[in-house]
């Protein structure tokens, strides 16, 4: 009967639906007072009856706009509106196909502030450099959250790890009016703020606090997304709760209390699970509460299963957010984090020389016990309008404790043993940390002059107690025997103290200006390594190993004077900088005087960028940079290292730094009335003097290495997408993407001893496509492919080609009324594994949830690994080796979950939808 009730509903409505008229309207908008064309203004339809949004989209750069659609109404309003100007409403009588309407001419408002829309309940709003979305005008199920409503928005796109992006640029903060929700990840909001509650949706260019304050540009790279709350659901309390039990012991549990109270914001979290989700430490938060692969609420998601060994975890987390007053906002949050992590690994490599081979296999087992709190308080003081200091400490302590056991043995090309080695050790490492960052800016007259200090520092403490016992042997002519049964004893401390002093000087009002800036960096590092051996006489470490022990100071420290002239206007935006960089580094070695050492560098730093704006949503931007990287005090310190038997490492004071020549290409453009956006992306990087690796090995596959440069190497990057939405018809959407992304990377390096260079060059091209019915189904395959190809100049080694596929399947249907199933199907294939490892493996999981208690409750069964094929089987090709591996991964399992949200925010805060908030599962 009820498929009976279904089939007839859906009848009636495809019935009703091929009823309805197409349209196209087009037109053109002008400035009446100017006569000049009017971008970006918004143009939608609404039904006279109810003003439900038919469609709508913005003009181009000529004032054009074309607007599609079906409707069942003989008459509709069509309403245009830009900011500054009074919104035009005039009649569209739907009497024919196609409809060209006359010049629109917008009125001026006397009365209109900068950045106000009169009288609108515009779609889109453009404002600036802010793209405005309106809430109400966007429909999705009654219960939605956030992430629900931004795939809804032109230009905004989340994939299946829950990454978002804007016209092709990454989102990387998501505010809520105009503050962070909890912490800087966006999942957090997206997944568990319900769109009921938000009014507006604004998107712009990321800029850091001080960047806004004083009206700066920011690096175009990055969008910010903020979140308006509706003043009628800006004050009281909703959450979530859920938990799940499943076969093989496997669980989970979280919730979320948050209380609103206008400008104040309280909000709790705590979870736990032993399903691979690691938690919710800033850029892991997701995973316990939203996208990334890992649990969500509502037991829809699944653990990260494809990493390395299994974990156990449980996370605890309060944040703290109110403004004070008009001159003070507050912020402050605390994390704990707990987890354990239990592993196995297998590996086998191919070691290539120059004139033979070699074969390594290794076995290992390790155990990792971790516990972390972290605090954090941030403070925005706005003395006067002029006048800002911003000022954000961090407290973070650790304590580690890891058990780790592995054997290994080479052999040679002949299959003769040449060395072997077993180890077992336990580790406990105690970590203190405390920054800070200070900001002041005070800003002068109207056209951006400011004058800013900047004032960072950080003091970090770690203390390590390392028990070791290990056994090496090596064979050959000359036979060694290496026994260490060892306690080292670790103290490590860090200073660091960055500051720097900007002016900003308008050269040509708000169009030219000049920032001239100096910085100072100082950091200091003690350490101090105290090894001992076992004394049999004593039964305890107290022979000290002078060999194995280590007592430096190490010191970076640079001036840095630099200046730079950027230009602004209208549609071009352009900036060159250039730094000159004294950097000393010094080394005093308390252990062996006579390996101190002191350097000075000098070098010239360049930055430079071009950006041109063609429209709104179509932009080209093009950067050179020169930049400095000095030798690290590993490499450069003539300290022989013998912590490895195997692998004696001994640094080289005569290295210079690495220069980096970059030069790149961005091109992004996004269609809102064809629904297409494209993506183009060119990187170029050379090196001079780049940093690497010098080994030697001897006959018993003993190891030697010290550092060099190199010249020569360079990487080459592109990427290009084109993307396509088809709105088929009201309810029915279908999307294409298609991408093709390469590399061309040469490297310089050595292999015993002997230099060479290997070319690495890798094509990926891949597909997705996208069908959705609105309340009805999703379904969303792709395909990857990648050709990777090695090419080196030693005839001894082979060149290599490699592919691998990967194919995908996403699906999730929502009928019958409260029910709703996922999948989530992965295929993938690398048939250059080596023999005993897996090539191919299918990844299936899938979820069967229900709408309970008026949709504010679900009971979901989810299957993990539903073919039990997962693996993390790997290959890793060098010119040095080539190398296979494979360790304990998170297999099948089900399990079954209940979750309820609870909310107050307003008087209709707690009335359900058609359906549950449920979301395609992530992996």
């Amino acid at each position: 009967m009820k498929q009976f009730i279904f089939a007839l509903a859906f009848f009636c409505a495809f019935a009703s639906y091929s009823q309805s008229k197409e349209f196209k309207i087009s037109g053109t908008v002008i400035s009446e007072a100017e006569s000049t064309p009017l971008e970006s203004a918004t143009v939608h339809l609404e039904r006279i009856k109810d003003s439900t949004l038919i469609t709508y989209t913005i003009s181009d750069k000529d004032g054009k706009f074309t607007l599609e659609g079906k409707s069942f109404d003989k008459d509709l309003n069509l309403f245009i509106s830009y900011v500054g100007y009074r919104t035009h409403k005039q009649k569209i009588v739907l009497d024919k196909e196609t409809i060209t309407l006359d010049d629109i001419k917008l009125q001026t408002d006397d009365n209109a502030l900068d950045e106000v829309v009169v009288t609108s309940r515009a779609p889109i709003t453009v404002k600036k450099d802010t793209l405005e979305f309106n809430v109400a005008s966007f429909k999705t199920k009654r219960d939605a959250n956030v992430e629900d409503l931004l795939k809804q928005l032109p230009g905004v796109e989340i994939d299946e790890a829950g990454k978002i992006t804007v016209n092709g640029k990454d989102v990387n903060k998501i505010l809520v009016n105009g503050k962070p929700f909890f912490g800087n990840d966006p999942a957090i909001t997206t997944k568990n703020l319900t769109k009921e509650l938000i009014s507006k949706v604004q998107i712009t260019d990321t800029k850091t606090k001080a960047q806004a304050f004083t009206g700066e540009e920011g690096d175009g790279e990055n969008k910010t997304i903020n979140l308006t709350i509706r003043e009628d659901k800006n004050k009281g309390v909703f959450g979530r709760v859920s938990a799940g039990a499943g076969t093989d012991e496997r669980y989970e549990f979280a919730g979320m209390l948050n209380v609103f109270d206008n400008d104040q914001r309280i909000t709790v979290l705590a979870g736990g699970n032993n399903t691979n989700s690691t938690g919710f430490s800033f850029g892991e938060l997701y995973r316990m509460f939203g996208s990334g692969g890992n649990v969500s609420f509502g037991g829809r998601g699944f653990g990260g299963g494809q990493g390395q060994g299994i974990t156990t975890s449980q996370n605890y987390g309060a944040n703290y957010a109110d403004e004070i007053n008009d001159k003070l906002d507050i912020s402050a949050d605390y994390f704990y984090s707990g987890s354990s992590t239990e592993n196995e690994s297998a590996t086998e490599r191919e070691n290539i020389l120059p004139n033979r081979r070699y074969f390594t296999s290794s076995n290992s087992n390790s155990f990792r016990d971790e516990k972390s709190h972290r605090a954090n308080l941030e403070f925005e003081v706005e003395i006067d309008s002029t006048l800002r200091i911003d000022i954000e400490p961090s407290f973070n302590t650790s304590n580690v404790k890891r058990e780790f056991s592995d054997s290994e043995e080479s052999r040679d090309d002949q299959n003769v043993l040449t060395n072997e080695s077993t180890s077992s050790s336990f580790v406990e490492t105690v970590g203190k940390d405390f920054s800070n960052e200070l900001d002041i800016t005070k800003k002068f007259g109207s056209n951006g002059a400011f004058l800013r200090l900047s004032l960072d520092n950080d003091y970090n403490n770690t203390e390590t107690d390392d028990y070791l016992n290990s056994t090496t042997n090596i064979y050959g002519a000359i036979p060694e025997d290496i026994i260490r049964d060892q306690f080292t004893d670790g103290d490590r401390t860090t200073k660091g103290l960055s500051t720097s002093l900007t002016y900003r000087l308008p050269l040509k009002g708000k169009e030219w200006y000049m920032d001239i800036r100096y910085s100072f960096n100082n950091n200091r590092q003690e350490n101090k390594v105290s090894t001992f051996d076992f004394n049999n006489v004593d039964q305890d470490y107290t022979d000290f190993n002078t060999d194995l022990s280590s007592d430096f100071e190490y010191v970076n420290r640079t001036n840095t004077p630099s200046i730079s002239i950027s230009h602004r206007k209208d549609k071009i935006f352009t900036s060159f900088e250039t730094r000159y960089i004294f950097r000393n580094l010094s080394n005093k070695d308390f252990l062996r005087p006579n390996l101190s050492l002191s350097r000075d560098f000098e070098a010239v730093e360049i930055r430079s960028n071009f950006r041109y704006r063609f429209s709104r949503t179509t932009s080209l931007r093009i950067g050179y940079n020169l930049s400095n990287n000095s030798p690290n005090l590993t490499q450069l310190q003539p300290f022989e290292n013998v912590s490895n038997p195997l692998n004696t490492v001994i640094g080289n004071p005569n290295l210079e730094p690495t220069n980096n020549h970059n030069v790149s290409g961005r091109f992004h453009s996004f269609n809102v009335q064809k629904g297409t956006g494209i993506f183009g992306f060119l990187s170029a990087n050379f090196r001079n003097n780049d940093i690497v690796s010098k080994t030697e090995i001897d006959d018993n596959n003993v190891r030697n290495t010290t550092y060099d440069n190199v010249n020569g190497g360079y990487n080459l990057r592109s990427s290009a997408s084109y993307s396509k939405s088809v709105k088929i018809d009201t309810v029915k959407t279908f999307k294409y993407r298609v991408a093709l992304s390469g590399s061309m990377n040469k490297n310089i390096n050595f292999n015993n001893g002997e230099q060479y260079a290997s070319n690495i060059n890798l094509l990926t091209p891949s597909l997705e496509l996208t069908f959705d019915w609105k309340d009805i189904m999703q379904f969303i395959p792709s395909y990857n492919l990648s050709f990777t190809k090695r090419k080196f100049d030693l005839t001894a080694y082979e060149d290599e080609d490699f592919v691998q596929h990967s194919i995908g399947l996403r699906t999730a249907t929502t009928v019958p009324k409260k029910l709703e199933w996922r999948n989530d199907i992965r295929f993938n294939y690398n048939p250059n594994i080596a023999p005993g490892f897996q090539k191919s493996a299918w990844f299936w999981n899938a979820t069967l949830a229900y709408s309970v208690l008026k949709d504010q409750g679900a009971i979901t069964l989810k299957a993990y690994d539903l073919l039990n094929q997962n693996t993390n089987a790997r290959r890793v090709a060098t010119a040095n080796y080539i190398q296979d591996s494979q360790s304990t991964v998170l297999q099948r399992y089900f399990m079954v979950s209940f979750s309820w949200k609870f909310n107050s925010m307003g008087p209709q805060a707690n009335q359900g939808g058609r359906r549950g908030s449920f979301r395609m599962m992530r992996h």
